[in-house]
């Protein structure tokens, strides 16, 4: 039986020079392919149950949380703060997010992912209701620490567990699938949380949010999420370790910079992109609507991506998805807010960071085995998450003081960055000598 990296030569790496060899090989891995997308959409309910419920829960986290884009300018008025400091909160989140990593890993393994999400949802109810409450700029920085620690335990990286708890190697078809849904966190969460706050206020809108949590997602996750039954890939018997060549410490920190680097443009513009679309001349509805449009977008990339199947990896889907993110931003940057360069923008952008979100879950694939995967992510979200964290405020510091083009500047340059790192990656990726027998 071929191993699963053999299939990595589709992507650009040479297989023997043996005509008959090198044909059978790629027809293995052509099969491979086409079983394992007949596998996931013929999959039990067992996976679809845990794909819906986690795409509700999902949708309601992300979107939830990204409450300063819309009310920022309220949280800022009635706080005292300014712009900046409100969007330092989300900052907050994603440190607290990125120090619990290491620790909820063994958490992870111990009791896993249902009940730790179980439990991260309980905390991140009275992180809403201190923020509801919060006067003064200490209160509202400590609700952002609790939503950061449950964030820990409920955004992402728990998802992605509970996957592999159920579907094995299929885990990453399942991620993408789950992307297609929780891409449209802004585009559902945007226009509810404008239409929430002009009807109630921002803090009725908090507790809203920690009702919603304690009252749909707790619920799914304790009655509908399956307890822990890890699939053992192959199938059957637990699979023999392959001779693998030792991924280099080089290669670790290559893949941590690119996630890390395309998480500060991803998660900084997303969450400054009504503002900057505000400062490019845009009415505060228009920009409203165009900033919806951007999850639309971004799933429909992540469904391309996804019908590919195994036809590329994480790292072919990066080089193409990086591509757009730096074409995007010079064009915003050169149009003086122009109506159709901002549609553009948000479609490029949008098809770019879309994709890239799906990369980044996956582009470790390329590399580590599913034992080692789930400790890789692990060690890969302390800087993700800093850098997730440093974004919104070094971003809405910049797009305040030097207007869009200081904000638009440092993406594109991180941008190009990330398309280069990806490049001395590709050349990176493992060969593997001979098929396992």
């Amino acid at each position: 039986m071929l191993p699963a990296a053999f299939c990595h030569s589709a992507a650009g790496i040479p297989l023997r020079q043996n005509s008959r060899y090198d044909m059978s090989v790629r027809m293995a891995c052509i099969w491979r392919r086409r079983r394992g997308g007949m596998r996931f959409l013929k999959s039990g309910g067992r996976l679809v149950g845990v794909l819906a419920v986690l795409a509700i829960t999902q949708l309601i986290g992300w979107g939830t949380i990204g409450l300063p884009a819309i009310v920022g300018r309220d949280l800022a008025a009635d706080l005292g703060m300014s712009l900046p400091a409100v969007f330092a909160g989300t900052s907050v989140l994603y440190v607290a997010m990125g120090l619990c990593a290491p620790w909820l890993a063994k958490s992870f393994a111990r009791h896993g992912a249902r009940k730790v999400m179980m439990i991260g949802t309980i905390v991140s109810v009275p992180g809403f209701v201190i923020l509801s409450f919060a006067r003064e700029p200490m209160l509202y920085f400590a609700a952002w620490v609790v939503l950061g620690v449950a964030g820990s335990a409920t955004l992402s990286t728990g998802a992605y567990i509970m996957l592999n708890e159920v579907a094995g190697r299929q885990a990453k078809n399942a991620i993408g699938a789950l992307m297609l849904v929780t891409g449209l966190s802004s585009s559902i969460f945007w226009p509810t949380t404008s239409f929430l706050s002009g009807l109630v206020g921002w803090r009725w809108t908090c507790l809203v949010y920690a009702a919603m949590l304690i009252l749909v997602s707790l619920p799914l996750y304790a009655f509908v999420a399956p307890r822990r039954s890890v699939v053992k890939d192959g199938g059957g018997a637990p699979p023999k370790s392959a001779i693998t060549p030792a991924i280099p410490r080089s290669t670790f920190n290559l893949v941590a910079c690119a996630i890390a680097l395309n998480a500060f443009v991803n998660f900084g513009l997303n969450a400054i992109l009504i503002e900057l679309l505000r400062a490019e001349g845009l009415a505060p509805a228009q920009a409203i609507a165009f900033g919806s449009m951007l999850g639309v977008i971004q799933v429909s990339a992540r469904g391309l991506d996804f019908l590919g199947g195994g036809r590329w990896d994480g790292i072919t889907t990066g080089l193409f998805a990086g591509t757009a993110l730096p074409v995007a931003m010079l064009l915003l940057m050169l149009s003086e807010g122009a109506t159709w360069a901002v549609a553009i923008f948000i479609l490029l952008y949008g098809a770019g960071s879309g994709a890239m979100a799906v990369a980044r879950a996956t582009i470790p694939l390329v590399f580590y085995d599913q034992a080692e995967f789930a400790k890789t992510m692990s060690m890969i979200a302390l800087p993700l998450n800093l850098a997730s964290a440093v974004s919104p405020p070094l971003l809405v510091g910049l797009l305040t003081q030097f207007g869009s083009r200081g904000a638009l500047g440092l993406t594109l340059v991180c941008s190009c960055a990330t398309v280069l790192i990806l490049v001395l990656l590709g050349r990176r990726r493992p060969r593997i000598a001979a098929a396992a027998t």
